[in-house]
């Protein structure tokens, strides 16, 4: 029999889609979110919405229909020890604010196996790299007090390749998946807190979903557990490639456009990361090649989050275009492309941190 475990995520919106397939697979989950977000959730459920092959319709998951048990509370409402694993499911900026940093804190303290579903990676997953200079990251982070509690030995990172977002139109428990791709995470440094991804993995992929229609369907997006800590930096290529290269000077375009406009500028900068990922220790097979990147970027047709939200005026983002460009300049290597994206965000930060002084 299949052991359950006892979950906690910090993010409710992209945190719903990790949380929609682990209770399908029996586990019991709590999500960390606002307060009109969890009253919603509690009463509610969370709703996920995917495309599934070989159906027309985006198959949406409820999961109050689901065999785990899900609730939601804010971050003074749980002490982390109860919980066999912690997944970090929020931009990096907001693990800063006033309650959230004090359970991070408490999460760093009380050593429970933490894996982030963040694009940026926590600075306790880099100290796992070997041969980074760890004083100069620091300064591509909204606040890296915030990580300075953790072991790295407890962390661990999970490439969060599944593109998903909120319905403007629809209320907050929603969530609808553009690009139903695989979460990919790196083992822990512990057998035994690897052991408890294996089995999170093996319960996800052998869950099946009750479709309506007397039919138990198989869905897409599962949890894959490598043993490189290189894997999850995979998403790199693809974030400096598309995210990031959304942001232009004066307006932000979709991701389509960003990879797709002029392709072999696209095709270079991705390389150009695969490269510097090699340099840190990866290997090819941990990577993802451009064509099949280029691919999937054909459907992602909206401006990445990261742009989105320079254009809604937001102050702090992920900064993983700063992060990669320090940590290339460590390895002595360099990116025309890759510096005037991070001289455009800088510019649209810049801007809308003026407006709201």
């Amino acid at each position: 029999m299949q052991r359950t475990y006892n979950i906690l995520i910090m993010g409710a919106s992209y945190g719903s889609l990790l949380a929609a397939k682990l209770l399908a697979a029996g586990h019991t989950v709590k999500l960390i979110c606002l307060p009109a977000e969890a009253d919603l959730i509690n009463e509610e459920g969370a709703r996920v919405r995917m495309p599934v092959r070989g159906r027309d319709a985006l198959v949406e998951i409820d999961t109050r229909n689901l065999p785990g048990k899900l609730s939601a509370g804010g971050p003074a409402s749980v002490n982390p020890a109860d919980y066999d694993l912690v997944a970090l499911a929020m931009q990096e900026p907001q693990y800063r604010a006033p309650g959230v940093r004090e359970l991070l804190e408490a999460v760093a303290k009380s050593k429970v196996p933490c894996m982030s579903i963040m694009n940026m990676p926590p600075l306790p997953y880099l100290a796992r790299i070997p041969g980074l200079q760890m004083d100069q990251l620091r300064s591509a982070f909204t606040d890296p007090s915030v990580w300075d509690s953790f072991d790295p030995k407890f962390m661990t990172l999970c490439s969060p390749d599944p593109q998903a977002f909120r319905p403007p139109e629809e209320k907050v428990n929603v969530l609808q998946v553009r690009l139903p791709t695989n979460f990919k995470a790196a083992r822990f440094d512990s057998d035994a807190n690897t052991a408890i991804l294996r089995d999170l993995e093996a319960g996800v992929a052998a869950a099946r979903f009750d479709a309506g229609d007397g039919t138990r369907i198989e869905l897409p997006v599962k949890l894959k557990v490598h043993d490189s800590i290189f894997v999850p930096l995979a998403k790199w290529s693809m974030l400096l490639a598309g995210n990031y290269r959304c942001v232009q000077k004066d307006s932000v375009r979709t991701i389509r456009e960003a990879v797709h406009t002029d392709l072999e500028a696209s095709r270079a900068v991705y390389n150009w990361v695969v490269e510097l990922c090699k340099k840190l220790g990866a290997d090819e097979k941990d990577l993802v090649p451009f064509e099949k990147y280029a691919k999937a970027a054909e459907s992602l047709q909206s401006p990445s989050s990261a742009a989105r939200a320079l254009a809604a005026g937001a102050p702090n983002i992920e900064r993983v275009d700063r992060l990669v460009q320090i940590i290339a300049k460590q390895k002595g290597m360099q990116n025309a492309e890759l510096d005037r994206t991070v001289a455009f965000v800088d510019e649209w930060l810049e801007k809308n941190r003026r407006k709201a002084a």
